[in-house]
């Protein structure tokens, strides 16, 4: 049995190769994304498995198939950039990694937004230019707040019982209710949760293009001076709406790990250079954001455990013909 698993950064390649070496089977760990011109290095192999916000192009799956490769295993959640036509068309099989830390992102969404209570973007700038005075940076204090998290899986569910660890009254709302939780702090809908709520965390999937969480609307039914935090999906919030939202002081600001248009800009390079999206350097700048390129789930055991369980999907799939994180393609 030979894989070849494409788009590896550096800080994976040593869980790929001692998985390669404990299990004694050969993996071709290419740098480069999976495209339809690399995935001629494929041949020969018997599984592909791969890690790349990029769509893949749906002549990716008719080498494969040309190939006798039938199977593709992401080292990610998201399979929003994977044409499920062109997979059934060539009777190919496709696996994620449903869940490589909870806690990792949950714990992150909880840290920006202690950054933004407590004014530390603005603080951190301060300190660096040697100015140590406290005014006007005054911070708010989370316990007492009430929380609404909108996604109660396992992610949602992690960060509720952080946020009931600082002492905050937490809603939930959740189109399928979590067994594990208390049910009493779930609202019946979304909006009765935008509503409510002084702090509102996202930890849902996408809901398609054009259909978002918080938007106009759904903002001028929230709390004055209430904050968005976004882990799940970018697509979830109309930026500019929320932009403006804060800069009007409707809100008090935002914590965002996920942008509706990071595809290409996050996690590339761009110093001393001006920015393509010009509302994205707006809220950079704003110290009313605090902005990350997609890092909640960046941890040394977030990132083995992606690296492993794709194997080990892969493995299932080619050992038993199913793996327990298979997707339906419908």
């Amino acid at each position: 049995m030979k894989l070849i698993d494409y788009g590896v950064r550096d800080d994976e390649r040593p869980y790929i190769e001692e998985w390669s070496k404990e299990n004694q089977i050969e993996v071709k760990i290419i740098s480069d994304l999976l495209t339809k011109d690399t995935i001629e290095l494929a041949n020969g192999f018997d599984g592909v498995v791969a890690f790349q916000q990029l769509p893949y192009d749906p002549e990716i799956f008719d080498r494969m198939n040309d190939f006798g490769i039938k199977v593709i295993s992401l080292r990610n959640v998201g399979v929003d950039n994977v044409p499920f036509d062109s997979l059934k068309k060539n009777n190919i099989k496709l696996t994620n990694v449903p869940s490589y830390s909870p806690t990792a992102i949950a714990e992150y969404s909880v840290t920006g937004l202690m950054m933004l209570l407590r004014q530390m973007k603005q603080v951190i700038r301060k300190v660096d230019k040697h100015d140590l005075r406290w005014a006007p940076d005054i911070g708010r204090e989370l316990n007492g707040l009430t929380v609404g998290v909108a996604g109660t899986g396992r992610i949602g569910h992690a960060a509720i019982k952080i946020y009931q660890g600082f002492g905050c009254k937490v809603i939930a709302y959740d189109k399928y209710r979590n067994p594990d939780l208390d049910q009493s702090i779930y609202v019946d809908t979304l909006d009765e949760l935008l509503k409510q709520s002084d702090v509102v965390t996202l930890h849902l999937p996408s809901l398609g293009k054009g259909h978002t969480v918080i938007n106009k609307e759904t903002i001028s039914e929230m709390k004055d001076d209430a904050i968005v935090i976004n882990t799940g999906r970018g697509d979830l919030i109309n930026t500019q709406d929320l932009y403006d939202a804060v800069e009007s002081g409707k809100l008090y600001g935002a914590v965002m790990d996920v942008y509706e248009n990071e595809v290409g800009i996050f996690n590339t390079d761009r110093t001393g250079q001006d920015l393509p999206d010009k509302l994205l350097e707006k809220i950079i700048n704003d110290p009313k954001f605090i902005l990350s390129p997609h890092i909640a789930f960046y941890t040394t055991r977030a990132v083995k455990n992606m690296a492993t369980i794709s194997l080990n999907s892969m493995l299932e799939e080619l050992k038993d013909g199913k793996s327990q994180n298979e997707i339906d393609l419908g």
